[in-house]
């Protein structure tokens, strides 16, 4: 391959040199480099430098390639070697430097010989050097590079034959011309260029993909020497037409290109033109690209452009162009609302506000987005790196924004505290050198804004309240990024939409079993008779919710097991309409598994929303999604608020099976504890999410054995796929060494977790001590996930200490009791004095009277 070379001292412009990806820029130094390569890109351009400082300032400067001589290189090779060897080049000289340069711990991208070409290319050691050299691949990807730096316009035909070898050539500008033919003495730059090409098409021709500046495609068009010849002298896109020759594309139509750069792929098969479209587009069909019209940042930056130019009256776009501090302060808003953002859909969102503004102001100042990537590349070329701390008034908002609660709220729970690098490890404590208030602070959770929480979800439940179907499809396509024509799927099911492999059904299946006796023992059949004196029989019968709403979290997760923990009990009660509601995936299903237990629990729908809206949905009801009488389910702190906002609202009369706040796990281990079993419990919790917490309660556990729980967390947690989540919750949990079972079943009473974990000689024996948790996993074969799954208890259970007055979801969270009691007429005679005598007492003579009238007949 060719390499364009020019020398500054010799007056030599620049010219067609900008459209080639390497140009080596000799006698261009770190004083005149900015004056010579302008304000343009300088990862083009190779330049020497003779000592390490100017070096470093070139590199900084956004220079693609630092060239040293052999000596320079091998001097300060260890001051270099923290930059990228795609950065750097070494002057080898003669073919006998060769194995000096071998030497160097430190390689370089790029190698540069001097001296005739023909006498390299026959030279063994060079040439076994360069093809050893292209597979050594860089440690960022990419071949090393050998180059021959020629005094003289080289023959086509060498190029080609250096370029099958591995030998590049550096052509001084002085031989190089776009004249076809060249002028003596010279060669035809696109011809050059050309000659290492490879093409098997019968015609000769080249594919070529051509691209805008942020290297989106516009179209695939082909290529020929002389196309190619012709692009470079005219700096236009010209390419070759199988029906009518030369193609200088927009010569008709206006859409015409201006050519950026030439570059091969590396198989040297196929070209990149990299182009600026002007007119309407590259396509035929007026759009820009012959794949479809543009999407995202290119799509709005286009239209930011049109709005500056001819924006429609009363247009916002308009109103932010001419209101500079508007848009600012925009801005501003947008930035903060990104960074209180928490979750992955709310950062996406608030990301999407703040790029709106922050390329509307780049395009009043008409700054691209071309622009802002090309300093972005070249803010990445810096080898020198700043400290990076924020102004001091941000500093200071930050820290402010940061102050302690008020003393009227729940102090925080303990923070981490830093550990050793890279190792995952929890938070230690002593029951026996900790204060009463610092055990007591142990037993807190992390605080929830609810206040802040509160005022984003009542919004959405306002909107769904009032504009029913509509919003929820809004709401969906604002936060799942879906675009539905209708909320909710209803019974029977298509077999399409539950179709699944037959080891994930039978999985489902034996879980459905497990879980459905369970329940189904729980469920209150018999009706409770009482004759709490003679002639006074009292009842109490059971009977289903009617109508319930389940909520199964999801979206790109696939979770059929909340589905199975929610449909079944509420199947075994014997609710008559069972909603149920998850968030669709990217395309608009739902996964096949919830599907599929939708089917098998007998849900009438499913409701293709998820958050706050679905909540909203199912408590109010709309045009087609059923108002639900309860709504049971976990979620997110936006489902939890919506659910709470909607229970306490009078006039929309629904109930929720438990607040519910970050999952918990509590493990007991003693001395005889597998260290290994004990670390994969915590881990099981700890990946759930970063606000996680997990405890463990080592009940007179020595330092060895605490040491090899500790190693297995680290251990374990580093294999998982969701380490960088457990990165971030496990240093938030902590674990408490107490003396015996007895002091570790008291703190776990009095922390209250979700899940009990025992992992202690005769676990059995300790299930007498339980007084508050969610649910008990007893001994060291019962680990969480079977209650998560499939051995039958529910998984849907109070956290945040609410297991101190909550249980879990169960049958009896679908029903309610209804008592009755029926009075004989001896019976009433019986009763009748005490109950008139309180009627009195309370002042409420109706009351006393309902009795009376019937007593006095009675005792006539």
């Amino acid at each position: 391959m060719i390499i364009p070379a020019f020398d500054e001292s010799n007056g030599s412009q620049k010219d067609f040199l900008a459209f080639f990806s390497d140009v080596l820029a000799e006698n261009v130094t770190i004083a005149n480099y900015e004056s010579v390569l302008g304000n343009d890109s300088k990862a083009t351009y190779w330049l020497c430098a003779s000592n390490v400082d100017d070096a470093l300032k070139l590199l900084d400067a956004g220079v693609g390639k630092i060239i040293f001589n052999l000596d320079t290189y091998l001097q300060i090779e260890n001051d270099i070697n923290h930059v990228s060897p795609q950065r750097l080049g070494v002057v080898v000289g003669s073919s006998q430097s060769l194995s000096k340069i071998q030497q160097a711990a430190h390689q370089p991208s790029v190698y540069i010989l001097a001296g005739d070409l023909a006498t390299i290319a026959q030279d063994s050691n060079v040439v076994e050097f360069a093809v050893s050299a292209k597979k050594n691949l860089l440690p960022e990807g990419g071949a090393r590079r050998i180059c021959v730096l020629t005094d003289r316009a080289p023959q086509l035909e060498l190029i080609s034959s250096l370029d099958k070898v591995n030998l590049d050539v550096i052509v001084p500008k002085q031989f190089l011309t776009t004249s076809s033919p060249a002028e003596s003495g010279k060669i035809n730059i696109g011809q050059a260029f050309m000659a290492s090409a490879i093409t098997d098409r019968a015609d000769g021709l080249y594919p070529t993909m051509v691209v805008d500046e942020r290297k989106v495609a516009l179209g695939l068009v082909y290529s020929s020497v002389e196309s190619v010849a012709e692009s470079i002298k005219t700096g236009t896109g010209v390419y070759q037409s199988r029906t009518r020759g030369l193609w200088y594309k927009g010569a008709t139509s206006g859409a015409t290109q201006t050519l950026l750069n030439v570059q091969f792929d590396c198989d040297a098969d196929a070209l990149q033109f990299t182009v600026r479209q002007n007119g309407s587009g590259f396509c035929h069909l007026n759009t820009k690209s012959c794949f479809g019209a543009e999407s995202g940042i290119s799509a709005l930056e286009k239209t930011l452009f049109q709005r500056k130019q001819n924006a429609p009256e009363g247009s916002y776009t308009a109103r932010l162009f001419n209101d500079a501090k508007l848009l600012n302060a925009k801005i501003m808003e947008e930035a903060e609302e990104l960074c209180e953002a928490n979750t992955k859909e709310d950062v996406a969102w608030e990301a999407a506000d703040l790029i709106y503004f922050a390329i509307t102001r780049c395009v009043a100042a008409g700054v691209s987005v071309s622009d802002i990537e090309k300093n972005l590349d070249k803010k990445s070329l810096k080898i020198s790196r700043r400290p990076g701390n924020a102004k001091p008034k941000w500093e200071a908002a930050q820290n402010n924004s940061e102050k302690p609660a008020a003393p009227a709220q729940p102090a925080a729970a303990p923070q981490p505290v830093a550990t050793e690098s890279g190792r995952i490890k929890m938070n230690y404590h002593d029951a026996t050198k900790i204060s009463s208030k610092e055990r007591a602070d142990l037993l807190k959770r992390p605080i929830i804004n609810s206040s802040d929480i509160m005022s984003r979800v009542t919004p959405i439940i306002n909107a769904v309240r009032e504009r029913g179907d509509a919003a929820v499809l809004e709401l969906t396509a604002k936060f799942d990024r879906v675009q539905l024509p209708t909320t909710v799927i209803k019974a029977p099911f298509s077999p399409e939409c539950m179709q699944l492999d037959e080891k994930t059904k039978a999985a489902i299946d034996q879980a459905y079993d497990n879980i459905y006796k369970f329940h189904d023992a729980q469920m209150d059949r018999e009706t409770l008779v009482v004759e709490t004196m003679p002639g006074v029989v009292c009842s109490r019968f059971a009977r289903p919710i009617e109508k319930v709403g389940l909520y199964v979290p999801g979206g790109t997760a696939v979770l059929p097991s909340s589905a199975l923990m929610l449909g079944i009990p509420a199947k075994v009660a014997g609710c008559k309409q069972i909603v149920l509601a998850t968030p669709p995936r990217p395309d608009g299903s739902i996964v096949p598994d919830v599907m599929y237990v939708a089917h098998k629990v007998g849900a009438t729908h499913v409701v293709t929303a998820g958050g706050a809206q679905a909540v909203a949905a199912m408590a109010y009801g709309t045009e087609t999604i059923p108002k639900v009488d309860k709504i049971c389910g976990p979620g997110n702190q936006y489902v939890t608020a919506a659910k709470m906002l909607a229970q306490n609202d009078s006039s929309c009369l629904v109930s929720i099976d438990m607040p519910a706040g970050p999952s918990e796990v509590l493990v007991v281990a003693d001395q005889n504890s597998n260290p290994a079993y004990v670390a994969s419990d915590l881990l099981s919790q700890a990946e759930h999410g970063a606000d996680s917490q997990v405890v463990l309660v080592a009940a007179g556990i020595t330092d060895e054995k605490l040491a090899e729980i500790e190693e297995q967390i680290h251990v374990q947690a580093s294999r998982l796929p969701r380490v960088d989540i457990v990165r971030q919750s496990i240093p938030k949990s902590y674990t408490l060494r107490v003396a015996n079972l007895s002091e570790a079943m008291d703190f776990s009473n009095d922390y209250a977790p979700e899940h009990l974990i025992l992992h202690i000689d005769n676990a059995e024996d300790a299930i007498p001590l339980v007084q508050n948790a969610g649910s008990v996993f007893v001994g060291a074969y019962s680990p969480e996930s079977c209650g998560d799954y499939a051995s039958g208890t529910n998984h849907t259970l109070p956290t945040y200490g609410y297991s101190r007055m909550y249980s879990g979801v169960n049958t009896l969270t679908f029903v309610k009791h209804i008592t009755s009691q029926q009075l004989t007429a001896d019976g009433l005679n019986r009763l009748g004095d005490t109950v008139m005598q309180l009627a009195e007492r309370e002042g409420l003579e109706a009351h006393r009277n309902a009795v009376a009238i019937r007593v006095a007949d009675l005792r006539k």
